[in-house]
């Protein structure tokens, strides 16, 4: 496949043994945005945060759309494949352990960090999807044997993502056999600071 490699930004614990948290930015946003963000959830963590190849009107993104809500599927489906090949090639580049990545996205970028959970269940070790839309309309078949970790937070006043979608999507990754932790915010699309205090909270809890 035609794969491109992405910009990116590495920040090594010390530890070959640690999780690498792989920080997926939203629309308009690039690799350096959510540093500041991974660095809360602790110094024992690799950050390894990724610039979206795909443009729209100057914004990176991480796959195209057809318009708002509306995804161009097979181009995610491509996406999410080229930034699973590009895991496998950082990993053995920078040397830390592809088994132990928590991807943590928020809006497009959870959204693909949600593609690679159901059409790749094997190779995330956790997921922090922070306001994110079902990828796909109709989901693959997947299952999450391990029972992966997996953190979701909606807003109940976001004007993007409608809300029947997000419970049948929430209930999909349940019976894929994630172990969901969901929370519907009183709080529009923007990240606030509850998100990440449930999503420290979580995370300690998880993997500490």
């Amino acid at each position: 496949m035609n794969y491109q490699p992405l910009k990116y930004i590495y920040k090594a614990s010390g530890n070959p043994e640690a999780y690498t948290l792989l920080l997926l930015h939203g629309t308009g946003g690039n690799e350096k945005d959510l540093i500041d963000l991974g660095e809360s959830f602790g110094a024992d963590l690799n950050l390894l945060s990724v610039r979206g190849n795909v443009m729209e009107h100057g914004m990176p993104r991480f796959f195209k759309r057809l318009g708002m809500g509306i995804f161009d599927e097979e181009d995610l489906n491509f996406r999410t494949d080229e930034l699973l090949d590009f895991l496998n090639h950082i990993a053995e580049l920078e040397g830390f352990d592809v088994k132990k990545v928590i991807a943590l996205g928020y809006s497009n970028g959870a959204n693909i960090a949600g593609a690679m959970l159901v059409k790749h269940p094997e190779v995330l070790a956790g997921a922090v999807l922070f306001r994110p839309m079902q990828p796909f309309k109709v989901l693959p078949e997947f299952v999450s044997t391990a029972q992966v970790p997996v953190f979701f937070t909606s807003g109940n006043m976001d004007p993007t993502v409608d809300a029947k979608d997000t419970i049948a999507y929430v209930e999909a990754l349940k019976k894929g056999g994630y172990s969901l932790t969901d929370f519907n915010l009183p709080a529009s699309h923007n990240l606030t600071e509850q998100d990440v205090n449930l999503a420290h909270d979580w995370f300690n809890n998880t993997y500490r």
